[in-house]
């Protein structure tokens, strides 16, 4: 029976290292698990299921220890695998990786058996296709218009394949069919991950180097009108736009000149005439999102020290990608004057006549729904949220507010806001953290502000479902990647429920009134996603009319049951009104 229990059930029997083996690691323990989980190892792969759990066959005349240094120096990833071992953790994890997979082998089992489905969760519906290649992988896909997601009812449902391949899927789920299109950057000399090496074979393509993408896209959006927004490469890094820089009349130039490269940019596919159109900017991008305003305006993440935008109904107009986007750095108003002044740098000291440079950027991106505001996720460790204020004339009126994450939290990666205001976030210590900002009762300007210490009370934290290390109990060894607010009962489980992807559990955790619903796929183990959306397709039709749509996202689709072959998934959860509903 143990061997269909969730990955997390197995990864938990993992040890964690002593205090004083981690010492010298910033941050220490919890610096340590935040890389075991979602800001690390699990940022990119479920740790658990049956594949990982053991050692692939071509290593096993190796020491178990040596088997896991060589085991994750494989494939083109080789290199992030072992810096993020070798060098962050300064290679303390090989030990216990080397442990865990010979109590394994020698019969070990978890310590507890997971619980059996109840109550909601008997009303869970999991319908499972597959899309793409068997050498590929996504990081996400869109099905609507977040804002209205009765937008492309019952349409069809669209990909992003990151670095592995600029063929974007696109799956139909009323004939059951995939295809793709073939997604090319503006600039032909685009960079290609097919130029990334194999730092050492890999145990499933040998020296094939798999992944081939210029566009790297990350991201999809669907808009008001069907068409569909991609964060993805349209030229080389260095080859900033003149307009981007020192010296421009550009108006975010002439506040923030964008001299960091931009690696990754946005695009958009008109479905109806095929045409894919890469639009060039001066920022980064990651994830985005679009604002409820006249404008559709898409914010984005990903740009670095700034948070960039596109005015999307200036850009349709019309074509200018120049004048219809603009971004703006996260200063805080650390003088407290209310308005934005120069500043000193993240790591220089307050001076009490200017405001503050916030340290990192943008990993997600929340338009707030109760105000013009635009929340994101700093990964900075332990890390924190920011809400900027973009103002009447951006980016010279843009002010921002940092919070950061105080224990037992750290480590904050994908989250959302809801109706309210109230924003969601998976955490790397084993949470989902909940910020409301009508709770805080200090000053939310000035000098004290701008470190980001003065709303502990802000926060509350909700431990993920599942057991944890055996030396960290109090803390689930989940490992979620991003949270998403179901906003408008897109599954039948209530307005504004949040929920998050249940990377160690094969799917996703939704928080009902106060309780954790997991919505699972029993077959094939292994499923592990990076976001997931809902739609609405007949608001008429009950809850055969709604549902969400997650896609896996591991980067190695072969680990997951069926092995080499298999291709990545689509997972459908719908919520019936109980178990024998028609």
């Amino acid at each position: 029976a143990a061997e269909v229990y969730p990955a997390i059930y197995w990864y938990a029997m993992m040890h964690l290292p002593t205090r004083s083996e981690v010492e010298n690691l910033e941050g220490g323990l919890d610096f340590y698990q935040n890389m075991m989980r979602n800001n690390g190892c699990i940022g990119c792969h479920q740790l658990g299921q049956a594949a990982t759990r053991t050692i692939p066959e071509a290593f096993r005349d190796m020491d178990s220890e040596a088997a896991w240094v060589r085991r994750v120096q494989s494939g083109q990833a080789g290199g992030q695998m072992i810096r993020q071992l070798a060098q962050q953790l300064a290679g303390i994890p090989f030990k216990y990786f080397a442990d865990w997979t010979d109590r394994v082998a020698a019969g070990e089992v978890p310590a507890e058996p997971p619980p059996r489905p109840s109550g909601l969760e008997r009303n869970i519906v999991a319908t499972v296709r597959d899309w793409a290649t068997e050498k590929t992988y996504l990081h996400d896909l869109t099905t609507t218009d977040r804002r209205n997601p009765t937008v492309n009812a019952y349409g069809k449902i669209y990909g992003s394949p990151e670095l592995s391949t600029d063929y974007f899927p696109i799956l139909d789920p009323m004939a059951n069919t995939d295809t793709n299109f073939h997604a090319m950057p503006r600039d032909a000399g685009t960079p290609t991950t097919n130029d990334d090496p194999v730092v050492q074979p890999s145990p499933y393509w040998g020296d094939e180097r798999i992944w081939d993408s210029q566009s790297n896209s990350h991201n999809p959006m669907i808009d008001q009108d069907g068409r569909v927004w991609y964060t993805a490469r349209v030229r080389a890094p260095s080859n900033q736009a003149d307009f981007c820089l020192e010296g421009s009349d550009h108006p975010s130039a002439q506040v923030f000149p964008a001299t960091r490269n931009a690696g990754r940019h946005l695009a958009v596919l008109d479905p109806q005439t095929g045409d894919y159109t890469p639009i060039d900017t001066c920022f980064g991008t990651h994830h985005l999102h679009f604002d409820q305003d006249e404008d559709n305006t898409l914010w984005t993440s990903g740009g670095g020290n700034v948070v960039g935008w596109l005015n999307t109904r200036m850009y349709l107009e019309t074509g200018d990608e120049a004048a219809s986007q603009g971004w703006a750095p996260l200063i805080a108003d650390a003088n407290g004057n209310g308005q934005l002044d120069e500043w000193v740098g993240p790591d220089e000291a307050l001076d009490p006549s200017m405001d503050r440079q916030i340290p990192g950027g943008y990993y997600a991106a929340m338009p707030s729904p109760v105000d013009d505001s635009v929340w994101g996720t700093i990964r900075t460790f332990p890390g924190a949220i920011v809400r900027m204020d973009p103002g009447d004339n951006p980016p010279a009126t843009a002010l921002s507010e940092v919070y950061n994450v105080p224990l037992p939290g750290y480590g904050p990666r994908g989250a959302d806001i809801d109706l309210e205001g109230r924003v969601w976030v998976s955490l790397g210590s084993g949470h989902l953290g909940e910020f409301d900002r009508r709770k805080c009762t200090a000053d939310l300007s000035g000098p004290e502000a701008a470190m980001g210490d003065h709303c502990p009370e802000g926060w509350t934290f909700h431990r993920y479902p599942g057991p944890g290390f055996p030396e960290s109990p109090e803390l689930s060894a989940e490992s979620s990647y991003y949270s998403w607010v179901d906003q408008h009962n897109v599954t039948g489980l209530g307005d504004d429920v949040p929920m998050s992807t249940a990377n160690l559990f094969d799917g996703v955790h939704a928080l009902v009134d106060g309780e954790w619903v997991t919505m699972r796929i029993p077959y094939p183990l292994g499923f592990y996603s990076k976001g997931f959306e809902g739609r609405i397709d007949d608001p008429d039709a009950g809850w055969k009319g709604r549902g969400l749509w997650v896609p896996s996202g591991d980067r190695t689709p072969w680990l997951k049951e069926g092995g080499q072959g298999t291709r990545p998934l689509v997972v459908h959860f719908q919520a019936r009104p109980d178990p024998l509903a028609h």
